[in-house]
């Protein structure tokens, strides 16, 4: 693992159209309620039958709800003998972080929240 990224540096990495992976940890029903933009779900319970997909990756972002379970999960995909090249951060502050000053992407409109305060991204 490389440590951390902060939210206004995903923002902007995904803004840049750099090329990274932004790796949404939760379970399949929270990340289909809402989401960073282009970003993907593998559930943290599966991430170790799944870790293989992330070969290919150049710069890995794991996201949790608080940023606390991310940094497992960048730890585990880190210590993978496939993703040994990559550069992989977890997000500080995770969603609620990011949610609160970006909006999330919710699938029963496509849209950014307008107002993420009011409800929980969770």
């Amino acid at each position: 693992m490389d440590g951390e990224i902060t939210t206004d540096e995903v923002k902007e990495l995904l803004e840049d159209g750099a090329d990274v992976r932004v790796v949404d940890i939760r379970d399949e029903r929270s990340f289909e309620h809402s989401h960073i933009p282009d970003s993907e779900n593998i559930p943290f319970h599966e991430l170790t039958n799944r870790v293989d997909e992330l070969e290919d990756a150049d710069h890995i972002v794991t996201v949790c709800p608080h940023g606390k379970a991310s940094v497992q999960a960048a730890q585990l995909i880190g210590s993978y003998q496939g993703t040994a090249d990559a550069r992989v951060q977890s997000m500080a502050g995770g969603l609620e972080k990011y949610g609160m000053k970006f909006g999330l992407v919710r699938e029963d409109d496509g849209k950014a929240d307008e107002e993420p305060e009011r409800e929980s991204p969770f």
